[in-house]
């Protein structure tokens, strides 16, 4: 158990950080990231609902935006109004009207063809048009057809082969074929797995300890032998660990510590490692880690889903994922 003298979870600066976000349009960062707006509104709003805040955000603007990102051409969404349809910008568009219960805005057919017309005939899914593969995509598909209620529509059978011949030698997984096992790419591949019914494809004993062995001597994990330690990991590994039922193979204090000391605690926010920048993407997955780690005052996540909890079990998709017991603050 952490200490009464640790750092804490500094939820309400974290929720003004999200909350100004994409304040400042002149600002060029905000322009240059353009191509990841989707997502971030995506971010954003799980980190806020983990955190018990989601009215935090203003619900109707936030979906006529997802909205006016809509690609009629395409039948799917992009990153930002005028951009090309992207399996990424359309599973967060998902995700964030399913939280916002706003999913009756959503041309389902037209999702649905959209997706299934990316599958190749590998089982992988490209991520659009242009026909970039990547194990990331095949489960975004996966998930954003097991959200709607149509993953009948896929080839199952072809999409788990696919994952099955992206498996090496130490249990992990990579981003296509032949690829170096990577801790975000195990997580997609474990999730989709999971959606699919398919964890019997895993060598549970073999990935539960490569996973295990991404923790440092300070706390943090990374995604790859000899890399840097990073709080993105908190959730890539320990979701599949969730999934795995292993969460207990790793020194779950030393990283609740590594995840806190992340924290911007004056302006809000958490970054990749102490004393970096902060930005949404490392707040998202630290605050999702310390929910699966059982930290007090934050809502159950859905490690397969990445959504909130009851939302995935009040839909009927909840897999046999066991996190850490919520502790009492």
């Amino acid at each position: 158990m952490t200490s009464q003298n640790s750092p804490q979870l500094s939820i309400p600066l974290h929720v003004k950080y999200i909350q100004s976000l994409g304040e400042n349009q002149d600002d060029l960062i905000f322009h240059m990231t353009s191509h990841l707006r989707m997502n971030a509104i995506y971010w954003g709003l799980t980190a806020v609902s983990v955190m018990g805040h989601k009215d935090s955000l203003p619900r109707d603007q936030m979906v006529d935006y997802v909205m006016s990102c809509w690609d009629e051409t395409a039948g799917g969404f992009g990153a930002s109004p005028g951009h090309d349809a992207h399996i990424l910008s359309t599973l967060s568009a998902i995700q964030i009207l399913t939280m916002q219960d706003a999913t009756d805005r959503l041309d389902v057919p037209r999702i649905v063809k959209f997706i299934v017309s990316l599958q190749q005939p590998s089982g992988v899914i490209a991520g659009d048009s242009f026909g970039e593969i990547d194990t990331r995509f095949l489960f975004c598909g996966i998930l954003a057809l097991s959200v709607l209620g149509h993953l009948h529509e896929l080839d199952v059978d072809s999409a788990a082969g696919y994952i099955r011949r992206c498996k090496n030698f130490d249990g992990g997984y990579g981003a296509r074929e032949g690829a170096e096992s990577h801790a975000a790419q195990v997580f997609v591949c474990v999730a989709a797995l999971a959606i699919l019914g398919r964890l019997d494809e895993i060598d549970h004993e073999t990935l539960g300890w490569w996973l295990a062995e991404r923790q440092l001597p300070n706390g943090g994990l990374n995604g790859r032998p000899e890399k840097l330690e990073d709080v993105c990991y908190s959730f890539w590994v320990l979701s599949s660990m969730s999934i795995l039922n292993k969460i207990s193979w790793i020194d779950t204090d030393k990283l609740t510590e590594f995840i806190l000391s992340a924290q911007d605690t004056e302006d809000g926010g958490i970054a990749d490692r102490p004393g970096n920048q902060v930005d949404v993407f490392h707040t998202l997955f630290g605050v999702a880690g310390l929910s699966l780690l059982g930290y007090p005052g934050l809502e159950d996540l859905d490690p397969v889903y990445c959504m909130p909890a009851k939302l995935i079990t009040a839909k009927g998709l909840k897999t046999n994922w066991q996190a850490l017991p919520r502790r009492q603050a």
